[in-house]
């Protein structure tokens, strides 16, 4: 960029966009690169802005076969708009930019700066140094430089809130990538996971979701088993935090004192999200899924006992390598006895650098597709049967703003209910906010959402709702130079993220 360049930039702040794609850990990172760039004196580029930001970041994900071309094709589309736009900067981050780092710039060399999943507090940095110095900076780091709850962050809620126990996995999944690149698990002190949430509470969050690849194996990098469980009833005994949520667990660590501290600690919130992967046997083995079906179903089975109103969701791939139409029929068979709220279907995906690419008997995409569709087709019947039975129940929901896509024709609201069902209810006659809470009784099931159609039982106004309140007033109140569209508010995104998530715990 020449110094003509530069001084157009003087009087006004430069803006950003990140996109995330994959996992809750990439929505986490994403709100810190955020936090990062609006520290270092940047602002938020309007909603739908589409690439017209000073600086767009690519936070990416590496699990899904088609990362590589959603990547490089979007980065394709920028490239005519950042030539005709002088001092326009692009960063590619997350698990791809840590896999590929040079080819990155060797495959688009109009991109600015790629960083990894190690030194995400780096991208200020790098952006001034690929700004004053007219050149592509990669940096990519092997380990850990700061832990991402220790860098400022811009929350995409006022009421809800993300906080990372741990990082990186210790499992080796053959199908999994995750673990070369995000590393070895790291773990919190817990003092310092129950100060960040304490501090959120105080900020006016009331809902709060523990986060790691595999959050039930917390602790092993401290030498305490039951780590997990003590924080959760840990959490139960703060004062103004109304729920706790946790994504996601492994059935390997999954261990009774966990299911008794959901079960008698009142504000863990009884949901679960276990992922299956296989109902086979066999396939598990050759996964390297350290759990068989029995252990799994036993599982679903102590939950239920304990929390017989819990939710449970799950994720599944079809067509692993070597995967017979008996292995298939072990999953079904699996879906049917535990009878899932929800289930994230994903068809395998063949990634470089694992074992699994190696592996003999690789699935025809024919047979993929038509074991992927009979599986979606039995979830989606049991999930209706399952709502069904929510009908008639009265619920308290947490109020949110942009879960239903439709409210504003339809003139409802929606919120989440303590199992984090989504739930359209009829607006009442008095203001409710997000964050608010109301209790509604349930009138009709869908399979992926219920209604509430009669008139709100009670509306209870709370600190979550003040602080939501706050947050849109001070964004609507700043000046016409600084405004540049209001966030997107909500409760972190429905646990777990559907397609475009890891599917790797």
């Amino acid at each position: 960029m020449t110094s003509i360049d530069r001084s157009q930039t003087v009087g006004a702040p430069r803006t950003y966009e990140v996109r995330t794609y994959g996992c809750q850990m990439n929505v986490h990172d994403s709100e810190r690169l955020s936090g990062l760039l609006e520290d270092a004196g940047y602002v938020r580029a309007p909603e739908g802005s589409d690439g017209d930001a000073d600086v767009v970041v690519f936070n990416t994900c590496a699990v899904r076969e088609n990362a590589d071309n959603k990547l490089y094709g979007n980065l394709g589309r920028l490239a005519p708009r950042k030539a005709s736009r002088p001092g326009m900067q692009i960063a590619v981050g997350g698990c791809l930019a840590q896999k590929d780092r040079d080819t990155i710039v060797k495959r688009a060399p109009w991109v600015d700066v790629v960083f990894g999943t190690h030194n995400i507090g780096k991208l200020p940095v790098l952006l001034e140094r690929a700004r004053v110095q007219e050149e592509a900076q990669v940096e990519i780091a092997e380990s850990l430089e700061a832990f991402p709850s220790t860098l400022p962050t811009r929350r995409e809620s006022a009421y809800a809130a993300w906080v990372s126990i741990s990082v990186g996995c210790n499992n080796t999944c053959t199908f999994c990538i995750v673990p070369a690149l995000r590393g070895k698990e790291k773990d919190r002190r817990p003092g310092d996971i129950l100060a960040e949430v304490e501090a959120l509470v105080a900020e006016g969050v009331s809902e709060i979701t523990l986060l790691g690849q595999n959050v039930n194996a917390y602790g092993s990098d401290i030498g305490d088993r039951e780590a997990f469980s003590k924080l959760l009833r840990a959490c139960g005994s703060i004062d103004g935090l109304e729920r706790v949520r946790f994504t996601s667990p492994h059935p390997r660590d999954f261990t009774d004192d966990v299911i008794a501290a959901m079960a008698e600690t009142p504000n863990v919130m009884p949901q679960l999200h276990m992922p299956l992967q296989s109902g086979s046997d066999p396939v598990l083995k050759a996964m390297r899924r350290s759990y068989r079906q029995e252990r799994f179903l036993g599982i679903i089975d102590k939950v239920r006992a304990a929390i017989p109103h819990a939710a449970i969701t799950t994720d599944i791939i079809v067509g692993f390598p070597g995967e017979t139409e008996e292995d298939f029929e072990q999953t079904l068979h699996v879906v049917r006895e535990a009878r899932f709220a929800q289930a994230f279907t994903f068809q395998y995906s063949k990634r470089p650098g694992t074992p699994a690419a190696e592996m003999d008997g690789q699935i025809p995409k024919k047979v993929v597709q038509e074991r992927y569709e009979r599986l979606v087709a039995l979830q989606e019947e049991i999930s209706w049967e399952e709502n069904k039975k929510q009908v008639g129940r009265t619920l308290e929901l947490m109020v949110a703003e942009g879960e239903g896509r439709k409210d504003g024709t339809t003139h409802r609201l929606s919120g989440r209910a303590p199992d984090n069902r989504l739930v359209h209810f009829t607006k009442p006659g008095q203001e409710v906010r997000p964050g608010d809470v109301v209790t509604v009784e349930i009138t009709y099931a869908a399979p992926h959402h219920l209604l509430a159609e009669g008139a709100v039982l009670d509306v209870r106004r709370t600190r979550a709702g003040d602080a939501w309140e706050k947050r849109n007033t001070a964004e609507q109140a700043k000046p016409a130079g600084v405004l540049l569209g209001l966030p997107k508010m909500g409760v972190p995104e429905p646990l777990p993220v559907a397609a475009s998530g890891c599917g790797c715990d």
